[in-house]
């Protein structure tokens, strides 16, 4: 599925209706955004997912946290996320210093 939109003065984009509905996604939904060749990805941060209840499996392998503080599901994914993003923009700016 596939819309127009336009970007706004302030810098937002108005989701269509339609995907809104077909991506169950609400007001207030946080996004993970991502450049890649290009384009702009734009992944909807769900509060739990199913893939993400298999890492319970691993609850504990690492030993007790060094604070003593465990994280729930939504940090570790979040926690998770950020990585992803901070390796990303970590390669793109290693690929374009190498471009120069």
């Amino acid at each position: 599925m596939s819309a127009l939109t336009k970007l706004s003065s302030k810098g937002q984009l108005t989701i269509p209706k339609g995907i809104r509905e077909k991506l169950d996604i609400a007001p207030g939904t946080e996004f993970y955004l991502t450049v890649e060749g290009g384009r702009l990805l734009a992944t909807p941060k769900r509060a739990s997912l199913p893939e993400t209840k298999r890492l319970m499996d691993f609850a504990g392998i690492l030993g007790k946290p060094r604070n003593g503080r465990s994280l729930n599901m939504d940090e570790i994914d979040e926690a998770i996320m950020d990585a992803v993003t901070e390796d990303e923009e970590r390669i793109q700016r290693q690929w374009r210093e190498g471009r120069k």
